[in-house]
């Protein structure tokens, strides 16, 4: 297949979830014994109490690759998605919101089975999130859903590391992986979580070495992690040897772009006010990729995803708000 016959800039393979956002203080974290700002992974009895517990709330499709697939359409790029639901209440309204905002998804639903999946999440008035997920239907995404003719068809394949946690999904991940490589396309890797770079750092590592992920994005933590030390510069210059195009996002210090023997800072773009950082690694995904796809320098990808970065920490939920397209415009980023 030619570049020609591409079919979508990129395609997305991740944990199909729906939000449940509530607001709350560190007593209530400390009271239900949550992680705060890690993911935890839960059972169905686990959602039905901290539900219960969470008062209002927010309900808004999500899911990480997801989220970045969905900020991918919003600046214009051809964005496919592969991932399970049920055929349930939530199952049906995350296949309308991510149909409803351009993306391909075209996955079976199963008929049966675990309910559709759900990320209850806890934001602190700091904006830090407390996330804890069922993954249900999540972990009946097989191999089999994977469509070769649309992995084959993507500039790119956008896998997250949370995928790593459910078998079959791994055995989907890899597949999706080597079709990609195969067809002399290009994959990228977000590590997902700190806690989850600690349950895989070994098989991440060989993913990376191996040659099946070309593009690796991770913040602070989940570098460390990566490489187990604490020393900021130690991490990096580890992950300089890995030969790979790399962005390490650091919060409101920016982000840091590796590749090709060059290293590129990038500054944050400035908020007023910080409400919910759900999504935050997300959206920067989906400006560098947006970037990416069409051939624009390493810093240039990099500003376009801090600015949709800034742009999803302002409001509650994973899922931008504004019209991205326009917002890059009226920051001089031309789309």
């Amino acid at each position: 297949m030619t570049k020609d016959a591409l079919r979508h800039d990129v395609v997305g393979i991740g944990n199909a979830i729906v939000d449940v956002i509530a607001r709350a203080d560190d007593d209530f974290l400390l009271k239900h014994g949550l992680r705060k700002g890690g993911m935890t992974l839960i059972d169905e009895a686990r959602a039905h109490e901290l539900y219960a517990a969470m008062g209002q709330t927010t309900v808004v499709s999500g899911g990480s690759a997801a989220n970045t697939i969905i900020g991918l359409a919003g600046l214009g790029a051809r964005a496919a998605f592969i991932g399970k639901v049920r055929a349930d209440e939530l199952g049906g309204m995350f296949a309308h919101d991510i149909r409803a905002a351009g993306v391909g998804f075209a996955t079976a639903s199963a008929p049966d089975g675990a309910a559709s999946a759900r990320c209850l999440i806890v934001v602190t008035p700091d904006g830090q999130r407390t996330m804890s997920t069922f993954l249900g239907a999540c972990q009946n995404l097989t191999s089999d859903d994977v469509d070769e003719e649309t992995v084959a068809g993507a500039a790119v394949t956008y896998l997250e590391g949370y995928l790593w946690d459910p078998p079959a999904a791994k055995d989907a991940f890899r597949k999706a992986a080597a079709i990609s490589r195969a067809a002399g396309r290009q994959t990228a890797l977000s590590l997902s979580d700190a806690f989850c770079v600690d349950r895989y750092r070994g098989e991440f590592l060989e993913l990376i070495r191996s040659g099946a992920v070309h593009i690796l994005f991770a913040n602070e933590s989940e570098l460390h992690s990566l490489y187990e030390t604490a020393d900021f510069a130690t991490a990096l210059a580890a992950l300089e040897a890995e030969n790979i195009l790399s962005v390490v996002t650091r919060s409101e210090k920016g982000c840091v772009v590796v590749g090709g023997g060059n290293v590129v800072e990038v500054p944050a773009f400035s908020v007023e006010d910080v409400v919910d950082t759900t999504g935050a690694g997300d959206l920067f995904a989906a400006g560098f990729l947006a970037g990416h796809v069409r051939g624009r320098p390493a810093g240039e990808c990099a500003k376009l995803g801090a600015l949709a970065a800034a742009e999803v920490i302002q409001h509650l939920g994973a899922r931008p708000q504004t019209d991205l397209r326009q917002l890059a415009q009226q920051n001089g980023i031309a789309i």
